[in-house]
């Protein structure tokens, strides 16, 4: 389940951080606003990514996906690519309690 969710936590670091330019391009955000919280999140993606071997980092997770889906407010593509991503990080968890109950067998 581990490296389920940290493959969608860095992929989702990925997307966020490419969002970025478009923010301050196309949407017309702040420079500065779009990369500190842009940035902030593909950082806290990738620290939480990192910290898997701990539970509250699933619920660290999770709200990550939240505040994705919230970034749609200024790059509206993003309630669907947060939706996505929210999607990927529950089949993960699913996936991976499903494999360990399996392996535990």
């Amino acid at each position: 389940m581990r490296r389920l969710c940290a493959s969608v936590l860095v992929c989702e670091a990925v997307v966020i951080g490419l969002a970025i330019p478009v923010a301050i391009s196309i949407e017309g955000a702040g420079g500065a606003r779009a990369g500190i919280v842009g940035g902030g999140l593909v950082a806290a993606c990738l620290v939480v990514a990192g910290l898997l071997r701990f539970r509250w980092a699933y619920v660290a997770g999770a709200i990550i996906q939240i505040l994705a889906i919230a970034t749609g407010i200024v790059v509206s593509v993003m309630f669907f690519l947060g939706a996505i991503f929210a999607a990927l990080w529950a089949t993960a968890i699913w996936l991976g309690r499903h494999a360990e109950r399996a392996e535990a067998r």
